[in-house]
């Protein structure tokens, strides 16, 4: 989801200014689109939900193998974006399985390499770099569709955006305005490890308040431990794209909403929570119910 960064250490008045700058946007960006996620996961129906997911996998695709193109490395951008809304799909429509949608994507792209060559080798790196976007972007996120039919699903979905937006929304702040000591450099220099820390906390805080407001079916313990593990896999996600971006020299994936960048940037940390949180409510809660 977005991103955990701070404030580089000296960058004084004008840093702050900046950083409060991202945080209005971010801020603003938030009030308009979370209404209508929220419209569209309480109240309209499922099939809405479901445009949804699939829509916004295959905006992250695309930003991916986009980032790639941009840095000269080659992708087979259109198939990876049929194949990858494909497999998404496939976690809502019960005639089609994932394994089997996932077995369709690996012919498809390894058919779609043949037409590529050039001489006795076949070029691996447009295979290697959209199968790892399809794997990365609409697998993990067509758990969405598995979470949101649970018992309970759509508070399920709520509470992983609560807990997933406000941890991040904390981290930015604080790693923003106070953050000094860098999490890791080699990854993504601006972020903090006052950042994280805040993130890890809000996170348990946000878990707390879900159960005591709007997921009532959760005890006091199994509402920490949801804020403690997506507070923790929330930012393994958002550093596993900032590496990403990293490799091919990019500050974002896009510039699609204000204070974030892209859809990729906005949903990094849910890639890696949505998953985590649906084999928590799968099989989780019974280690300590």
């Amino acid at each position: 989801m977005g991103r955990t960064e701070g404030m580089p250490v000296g960058t004084g008045m004008d840093g702050a200014a900046s950083a409060r700058a991202g945080l209005g946007k971010r801020v603003a960006s938030a009030l308009v689109l979370l209404p209508i996620f929220v419209w569209i996961v309480v109240a309209a129906p499922a099939w809405v939900y479901g445009v949804m997911v699939v829509g916004v996998a295959a905006l992250g695709q695309w930003e991916f193998t986009g980032m790639f193109e941009r840095a000269g490395i080659r992708t087979f951008r259109v198939v990876g974006l049929v194949a990858g809304t494909v497999l998404t799909a496939s976690f809502g429509v019960g005639a089609l399985d994932p394994p089997v949608a996932l077995t369709f994507v690996v012919l498809s792209l390894l058919a779609a390499s043949l037409h590529r060559l050039r001489s006795e080798r076949a070029a691996w790196e447009p295979l290697a770099v959209t199968a790892l976007g399809i794997c990365y972007v609409n697998w993990l996120l067509g758990y969405g569709f598995w979470l949101y039919r649970l018992e309970a699903g759509t508070d399920w979905v709520l509470l992983l955006v609560w807990v997933t937006w406000l941890g991040e929304t904390a981290a930015y702040a604080i790693g923003s305005l106070l953050g000094r000591r860098k999490l890791a450099p080699a990854l993504s220099p601006k972020k903090t490890v006052e950042g994280a820390l805040a993130q890890l906390a809000v996170s348990v805080v946000a878990g707390v308040a879900a159960g005591a407001w709007f997921f009532p079916g959760l005890t006091a313990l199994q509402a920490c431990a949801i804020g403690l593990v997506l507070g923790i896999a929330g930012q393994v996600g958002d550093l596993a794209e900032s590496a990403l971006k990293r490799s091919v020299g990019a500050k974002d994936a896009g510039h699609l909403i204000p204070g974030h960048g892209g859809i990729l940037d906005r949903i990094d940390g849910l890639l890696f929570n949505t998953p985590v949180l649906f084999y928590y409510a799968s099989y989780g809660r019974t280690l300590h119910s």
